[in-house]
Protein backbone atom coordinates (compact mmCIF):
# COMPACT_ATOMS: atom_id res chain seq x y z
CA UNK A 1 0.00 0.00 0.00
CA UNK A 2 1.34 3.71 -0.87
CA UNK A 3 1.11 6.46 0.78
CA UNK A 4 0.56 9.56 -1.45
CA UNK A 5 1.27 12.80 -0.03
CA UNK A 6 -0.57 16.46 -0.79
CA UNK A 7 2.81 17.41 -1.08
CA UNK A 8 6.48 15.31 -2.64
CA UNK A 9 8.90 15.49 -0.42
CA UNK A 10 11.91 17.36 -1.74
CA UNK A 11 14.22 14.62 -0.22
CA UNK A 12 13.10 12.48 -2.95
CA UNK A 13 14.09 14.62 -5.70
CA UNK A 14 17.43 14.35 -8.43
CA UNK A 15 18.94 16.80 -10.03
CA UNK A 16 17.01 15.78 -13.06
CA UNK A 17 13.55 15.62 -11.90
CA UNK A 18 13.93 18.81 -10.00
CA UNK A 19 15.59 20.17 -13.10
CA UNK A 20 12.93 19.73 -14.92
CA UNK A 21 10.34 21.18 -12.48
CA UNK A 22 12.47 24.33 -12.25
CA UNK A 23 12.44 24.58 -15.82
CA UNK A 24 8.95 24.30 -16.40
CA UNK A 25 8.66 26.79 -14.26
CA UNK A 26 11.21 29.04 -16.02
CA UNK A 27 13.92 29.25 -13.74
CA UNK A 28 17.41 28.12 -14.72
CA UNK A 29 18.91 24.31 -14.04
CA UNK A 30 21.81 25.90 -12.00
CA UNK A 31 18.95 26.33 -9.09
CA UNK A 32 18.82 22.67 -8.69
CA UNK A 33 22.31 22.64 -7.25
CA UNK A 34 21.33 25.80 -5.25
CA UNK A 35 18.07 24.27 -3.35
CA UNK A 36 20.56 21.12 -3.34
CA UNK A 37 23.32 22.45 -0.99
CA UNK A 38 20.66 24.01 0.90
CA UNK A 39 18.62 20.62 1.45
CA UNK A 40 21.63 18.60 2.33
CA UNK A 41 24.85 20.47 3.27
CA UNK A 42 22.98 23.16 5.36
CA UNK A 43 19.89 20.68 6.55
CA UNK A 44 17.08 23.91 5.38
CA UNK A 45 13.89 23.07 7.13
CA UNK A 46 11.85 25.72 4.40
CA UNK A 47 12.64 27.18 1.60
CA UNK A 48 12.45 30.57 3.63
CA UNK A 49 15.92 30.66 4.88
CA UNK A 50 17.64 29.87 1.16
CA UNK A 51 18.71 33.66 0.94
CA UNK A 52 20.20 33.19 -2.28
CA UNK A 53 17.07 32.25 -4.08
CA UNK A 54 14.81 34.71 -5.31
CA UNK A 55 11.66 34.84 -3.38
CA UNK A 56 8.88 33.62 -5.71
CA UNK A 57 11.72 30.92 -6.26
CA UNK A 58 11.14 30.40 -2.36
CA UNK A 59 6.97 30.57 -2.60
CA UNK A 60 7.23 28.31 -5.31
CA UNK A 61 9.40 25.65 -3.70
CA UNK A 62 6.87 25.81 -0.30
CA UNK A 63 4.18 25.33 -2.41
CA UNK A 64 5.74 22.05 -3.71
CA UNK A 65 7.66 19.94 -1.67
CA UNK A 66 7.53 18.81 1.30
CA UNK A 67 10.88 19.94 3.62
CA UNK A 68 9.75 17.84 6.84
CA UNK A 69 7.99 14.65 5.68
CA UNK A 70 9.11 12.86 8.96
CA UNK A 71 9.33 14.61 12.21
CA UNK A 72 10.80 13.67 15.88
CA UNK A 73 8.32 13.04 17.81
CA UNK A 74 10.42 11.68 20.80
CA UNK A 75 13.90 10.57 21.78
CA UNK A 76 15.24 8.28 23.88
CA UNK A 77 18.65 7.98 25.70
CA UNK A 78 20.24 4.97 26.83
CA UNK A 79 23.32 4.65 29.25
CA UNK A 80 25.60 4.15 26.88
CA UNK A 81 24.34 6.61 25.27
CA UNK A 82 22.97 4.91 22.46
CA UNK A 83 19.91 7.28 20.95
CA UNK A 84 16.62 6.55 19.32
CA UNK A 85 13.94 8.58 17.70
CA UNK A 86 10.58 8.05 17.19
CA UNK A 87 9.77 9.66 14.17
CA UNK A 88 6.39 10.52 12.75
CA UNK A 89 5.14 10.45 9.09
CA UNK A 90 2.74 12.92 7.50
CA UNK A 91 -0.19 9.82 7.61
CA UNK A 92 0.12 9.45 10.77
CA UNK A 93 2.56 6.33 10.98
CA UNK A 94 5.26 5.42 13.44
CA UNK A 95 9.49 4.78 11.94
CA UNK A 96 12.06 4.59 14.41
CA UNK A 97 15.43 5.41 13.55
CA UNK A 98 18.67 5.18 16.03
CA UNK A 99 22.38 6.88 16.72
CA UNK A 100 24.25 4.23 17.86
CA UNK A 101 27.95 6.20 19.34
CA UNK A 102 31.14 4.39 19.85
CA UNK A 103 33.14 6.55 22.23
CA UNK A 104 36.66 6.25 20.73
CA UNK A 105 39.42 6.33 23.93
CA UNK A 106 40.72 9.72 24.89
CA UNK A 107 38.13 11.56 23.24
CA UNK A 108 34.95 13.68 24.06
CA UNK A 109 30.84 12.34 22.62
CA UNK A 110 31.20 14.65 19.66
CA UNK A 111 34.35 12.42 18.37
CA UNK A 112 32.39 9.45 18.75
CA UNK A 113 31.76 7.37 15.66
CA UNK A 114 28.48 7.49 14.70
CA UNK A 115 26.39 4.55 13.33
CA UNK A 116 22.88 5.30 12.22
CA UNK A 117 20.49 2.39 12.08
CA UNK A 118 17.60 3.63 9.98
CA UNK A 119 14.29 2.21 8.83
CA UNK A 120 12.84 1.43 5.20
CA UNK A 121 9.46 0.24 6.09
CA UNK A 122 6.30 0.83 8.47
CA UNK A 123 5.97 -2.49 10.30
CA UNK A 124 6.94 -5.57 8.28
CA UNK A 125 5.43 -8.65 6.53
CA UNK A 126 8.32 -10.72 7.09
CA UNK A 127 7.83 -12.30 10.62
CA UNK A 128 11.33 -12.94 11.90
CA UNK A 129 10.22 -13.96 15.24
CA UNK A 130 12.87 -12.58 17.37
CA UNK A 131 11.66 -9.08 16.07
CA UNK A 132 9.03 -6.74 17.13
CA UNK A 133 9.37 -4.47 13.82
CA UNK A 134 6.75 -7.57 12.44
CA UNK A 135 4.07 -8.23 15.46
CA UNK A 136 1.98 -5.76 13.91
CA UNK A 137 2.04 -6.76 10.22
CA UNK A 138 3.18 -4.46 7.12
CA UNK A 139 1.55 -0.70 6.62
CA UNK A 140 3.73 0.46 3.95
CA UNK A 141 6.89 1.15 2.34
CA UNK A 142 8.31 3.97 2.68
CA UNK A 143 9.31 6.80 -0.17
CA UNK A 144 12.26 7.71 -1.45
CA UNK A 145 12.11 11.35 0.72
CA UNK A 146 10.99 9.80 4.09
CA UNK A 147 14.24 7.23 3.65
CA UNK A 148 16.65 10.23 3.34
CA UNK A 149 14.66 12.75 5.31
CA UNK A 150 15.58 10.35 8.43
CA UNK A 151 19.18 11.03 7.72
CA UNK A 152 18.52 14.75 7.31
CA UNK A 153 16.85 14.63 10.84
CA UNK A 154 19.77 12.89 12.48
CA UNK A 155 22.09 15.57 11.06
CA UNK A 156 20.18 18.26 13.09
CA UNK A 157 20.56 16.54 16.09
CA UNK A 158 24.21 15.93 15.59
CA UNK A 159 25.38 19.18 14.33
CA UNK A 160 24.25 20.42 17.23
CA UNK A 161 27.64 17.88 19.16
CA UNK A 162 29.47 18.26 15.90
CA UNK A 163 29.01 22.22 14.57
CA UNK A 164 32.33 22.20 12.70
CA UNK A 165 31.25 18.97 10.40
CA UNK A 166 28.20 21.10 9.63
CA UNK A 167 30.27 23.74 8.74
CA UNK A 168 31.67 21.77 6.43
CA UNK A 169 28.84 20.60 5.10
CA UNK A 170 29.66 17.01 5.57
CA UNK A 171 27.38 14.27 7.15
CA UNK A 172 27.33 14.38 10.56
CA UNK A 173 27.69 9.81 11.02
CA UNK A 174 30.13 7.67 10.03
CA UNK A 175 28.17 4.87 8.25
CA UNK A 176 25.01 3.97 7.46
CA UNK A 177 23.09 0.64 8.78
CA UNK A 178 20.16 -0.29 6.79
CA UNK A 179 18.78 -2.09 9.78
CA UNK A 180 15.88 -0.35 11.17
CA UNK A 181 12.13 -1.75 10.93
CA UNK A 182 11.02 -3.69 7.65
CA UNK A 183 12.86 -6.08 5.20
CA UNK A 184 15.12 -3.24 2.91
CA UNK A 185 14.93 -6.07 0.11
CA UNK A 186 10.83 -5.55 0.20
CA UNK A 187 11.23 -1.57 -0.81
CA UNK A 188 14.14 -2.16 -3.00
CA UNK A 189 13.92 0.50 -5.48
CA UNK A 190 12.98 3.07 -3.10
CA UNK A 191 15.80 1.95 -0.68
CA UNK A 192 18.76 2.17 -3.97
CA UNK A 193 17.22 5.74 -4.78
CA UNK A 194 17.59 7.02 -1.29
CA UNK A 195 21.10 5.74 -0.89
CA UNK A 196 22.16 6.89 -4.45
CA UNK A 197 20.82 10.47 -2.95
CA UNK A 198 23.33 9.92 0.27
CA UNK A 199 26.12 8.90 -2.17
CA UNK A 200 25.77 11.46 -4.66
CA UNK A 201 27.74 14.46 -4.15
CA UNK A 202 24.72 16.54 -4.53
CA UNK A 203 23.40 14.43 -1.65
CA UNK A 204 25.87 13.66 1.28
CA UNK A 205 29.04 12.74 -0.64
CA UNK A 206 28.67 9.83 1.68
CA UNK A 207 30.79 6.72 0.57
CA UNK A 208 29.06 3.97 -0.32
CA UNK A 209 31.94 1.34 1.92
CA UNK A 210 30.46 2.83 5.21
CA UNK A 211 26.87 1.71 3.73
CA UNK A 212 25.58 -1.84 5.16
CA UNK A 213 22.52 -3.63 4.12
CA UNK A 214 20.93 -5.93 6.08
CA UNK A 215 18.50 -8.58 4.66
CA UNK A 216 16.83 -11.62 5.98
CA UNK A 217 17.65 -13.24 2.83
CA UNK A 218 15.66 -12.08 -0.17
CA UNK A 219 17.11 -14.28 -2.66
CA UNK A 220 16.47 -12.37 -6.20
CA UNK A 221 17.23 -8.72 -4.51
CA UNK A 222 20.76 -10.02 -3.32
CA UNK A 223 21.31 -10.80 -6.95
CA UNK A 224 20.35 -7.66 -8.17
CA UNK A 225 22.25 -5.81 -5.52
CA UNK A 226 25.40 -7.77 -6.75
CA UNK A 227 24.71 -5.85 -10.36
CA UNK A 228 24.34 -2.59 -9.14
CA UNK A 229 27.40 -0.10 -9.47
CA UNK A 230 26.66 1.56 -5.84
CA UNK A 231 29.53 -0.85 -3.89
CA UNK A 232 27.85 -1.28 -0.59
CA UNK A 233 28.21 -4.12 1.94
CA UNK A 234 25.97 -6.43 2.82
CA UNK A 235 24.74 -8.20 5.83
CA UNK A 236 22.72 -11.61 5.87
CA UNK A 237 19.79 -11.89 8.81
CA UNK A 238 21.25 -15.81 9.18
CA UNK A 239 19.97 -16.70 13.22
CA UNK A 240 19.67 -20.33 12.22
CA UNK A 241 23.16 -22.61 10.46
CA UNK A 242 20.51 -24.87 9.20
CA UNK A 243 17.53 -25.23 7.92
CA UNK A 244 15.45 -26.42 10.08
CA UNK A 245 16.93 -24.45 13.21
CA UNK A 246 16.50 -21.33 10.99
CA UNK A 247 13.12 -21.88 9.95
CA UNK A 248 11.98 -21.72 13.54
CA UNK A 249 13.33 -18.51 13.61
CA UNK A 250 12.71 -16.90 9.70
CA UNK A 251 9.54 -17.71 8.06
CA UNK A 252 11.78 -16.32 4.97
CA UNK A 253 13.82 -19.44 4.79
CA UNK A 254 10.98 -21.53 3.81
CA UNK A 255 10.66 -19.54 0.62
CA UNK A 256 14.70 -19.34 0.18
CA UNK A 257 16.55 -21.84 1.76
CA UNK A 258 19.92 -22.03 2.88
CA UNK A 259 20.62 -23.84 -0.40
CA UNK A 260 19.79 -21.24 -2.18
CA UNK A 261 20.49 -18.16 -0.17
CA UNK A 262 23.94 -18.87 0.46
CA UNK A 263 24.84 -19.08 -3.46
CA UNK A 264 23.31 -16.13 -3.62
CA UNK A 265 25.62 -14.36 -1.07
CA UNK A 266 28.72 -15.93 -2.69
CA UNK A 267 27.69 -14.28 -5.80
CA UNK A 268 27.52 -10.81 -4.40
CA UNK A 269 30.69 -11.42 -2.07
CA UNK A 270 32.44 -12.16 -6.10
CA UNK A 271 30.83 -9.59 -7.88
CA UNK A 272 31.67 -7.00 -5.13
CA UNK A 273 34.85 -8.51 -4.09
CA UNK A 274 33.50 -7.46 -0.07
CA UNK A 275 33.87 -9.03 3.49
CA UNK A 276 30.24 -9.86 4.25
CA UNK A 277 28.25 -9.97 7.52
CA UNK A 278 26.59 -13.00 9.05
CA UNK A 279 24.10 -11.48 11.56
CA UNK A 280 23.46 -14.41 14.19
CA UNK A 281 20.96 -13.50 16.95
CA UNK A 282 21.90 -15.98 20.18
CA UNK A 283 18.49 -17.14 21.48
CA UNK A 284 18.85 -19.65 24.63
CA UNK A 285 17.64 -23.26 24.25
CA UNK A 286 16.66 -22.43 20.05
CA UNK A 287 20.00 -21.53 18.13
CA UNK A 288 22.32 -21.23 20.74
CA UNK A 289 23.67 -25.49 20.46
CA UNK A 290 27.23 -26.04 19.84
CA UNK A 291 26.35 -28.30 16.47
CA UNK A 292 24.82 -24.52 15.18
CA UNK A 293 28.27 -22.98 16.13
CA UNK A 294 30.11 -25.32 14.33
CA UNK A 295 28.16 -25.59 10.86
CA UNK A 296 28.24 -21.53 11.59
CA UNK A 297 31.80 -21.53 11.32
CA UNK A 298 31.37 -23.81 8.49
CA UNK A 299 29.05 -21.35 6.35
CA UNK A 300 31.35 -18.22 7.12
CA UNK A 301 34.20 -19.92 6.14
CA UNK A 302 32.64 -20.95 2.76
CA UNK A 303 31.35 -17.42 2.39
CA UNK A 304 34.84 -15.67 3.94
CA UNK A 305 32.49 -14.22 6.32
CA UNK A 306 32.63 -11.88 9.20
CA UNK A 307 30.09 -13.06 11.93
CA UNK A 308 27.96 -11.13 14.40
CA UNK A 309 26.92 -12.44 17.38
CA UNK A 310 24.26 -10.76 19.05
CA UNK A 311 22.13 -11.97 21.93
CA UNK A 312 18.94 -11.57 22.00
CA UNK A 313 17.25 -8.09 23.18
CA UNK A 314 14.22 -8.76 25.11
CA UNK A 315 10.78 -7.98 23.38
CA UNK A 316 8.13 -7.71 25.12
CA UNK A 317 5.54 -10.48 23.96
CA UNK A 318 7.68 -12.85 23.28
CA UNK A 319 9.18 -15.44 25.16
CA UNK A 320 12.34 -16.29 24.44
CA UNK A 321 15.69 -15.13 26.15
CA UNK A 322 19.23 -14.48 26.10
CA UNK A 323 21.78 -17.66 26.57
CA UNK A 324 23.77 -17.49 29.81
CA UNK A 325 27.34 -14.78 29.57
CA UNK A 326 29.22 -18.43 29.70
CA UNK A 327 27.27 -20.18 26.75
CA UNK A 328 27.65 -16.62 24.50
CA UNK A 329 31.44 -17.16 24.97
CA UNK A 330 31.53 -20.54 24.46
CA UNK A 331 29.52 -20.35 21.50
CA UNK A 332 31.71 -17.53 19.53
CA UNK A 333 34.99 -20.01 20.78
CA UNK A 334 33.89 -22.95 18.26
CA UNK A 335 33.20 -20.06 15.31
CA UNK A 336 36.46 -18.92 15.99
CA UNK A 337 37.98 -22.21 15.92
CA UNK A 338 37.11 -22.36 12.14
CA UNK A 339 39.17 -19.62 11.46
CA UNK A 340 36.36 -16.88 11.41
CA UNK A 341 36.55 -13.00 12.39
CA UNK A 342 34.02 -13.17 15.51
CA UNK A 343 32.36 -10.38 17.15
CA UNK A 344 30.60 -10.81 20.79
CA UNK A 345 28.28 -8.01 20.26
CA UNK A 346 27.20 -6.33 23.82
CA UNK A 347 23.85 -4.91 22.93
CA UNK A 348 23.42 -1.17 22.48
CA UNK A 349 20.10 0.87 24.31
CA UNK A 350 19.10 -2.29 25.94
CA UNK A 351 17.45 0.04 28.44
CA UNK A 352 15.54 1.84 25.80
CA UNK A 353 14.20 -0.99 24.25
CA UNK A 354 16.35 -0.12 21.26
CA UNK A 355 15.74 -3.46 19.55
CA UNK A 356 13.77 -3.12 16.17
CA UNK A 357 10.21 -1.37 16.51
CA UNK A 358 9.88 -1.52 20.23
CA UNK A 359 9.26 2.49 20.80
CA UNK A 360 7.14 2.22 18.19
CA UNK A 361 4.98 -0.67 19.11
CA UNK A 362 4.57 0.72 22.45
CA UNK A 363 3.40 4.54 21.10
CA UNK A 364 1.17 2.60 18.94
CA UNK A 365 -0.51 0.45 21.77
CA UNK A 366 -0.74 3.81 23.92
CA UNK A 367 -2.32 5.71 21.03
CA UNK A 368 -4.63 2.82 20.43
CA UNK A 369 -6.75 3.48 17.60
CA UNK A 370 -5.53 6.63 16.05
CA UNK A 371 -2.98 5.15 13.41
CA UNK A 372 -3.62 3.58 10.19
CA UNK A 373 -4.37 0.12 9.40
CA UNK A 374 -1.81 -3.08 8.40
CA UNK A 375 -1.64 -4.06 5.83
CA UNK A 376 -3.53 -7.06 5.11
Amino acid sequence: MAFVPEKPPIHGETPETLGQRLSAQGYPGYRAAQIFEWVFKRRAESPEVMTNLPAPLRAWLADTFDFSPTTVLGKKTASDVTQKLLQRLRDGSLIETVIIRAPMEGVGQEQSRRTICISTQVGCAFGCKFCASGLEGLKRNLSVGEIVCQLIQVCRIEDAVSPERAAEGLASFDNIVVMGMGEPMANYENLMAALRAANAPWGFGFGARRITISTSGVVPKILELAEESLGVRLAISLHGATNEVREQIMPVNRKWPLEELLPACKVFARKHGRMLTLEYILIDAINDGLDQAKRLGEIARDLHAHVNLIPYNTVQGLAWKRPSLTRQERFAGIVRQAGISVTLRREKGHDIDAACGQLRLQTEKAQGDNLPPAVA
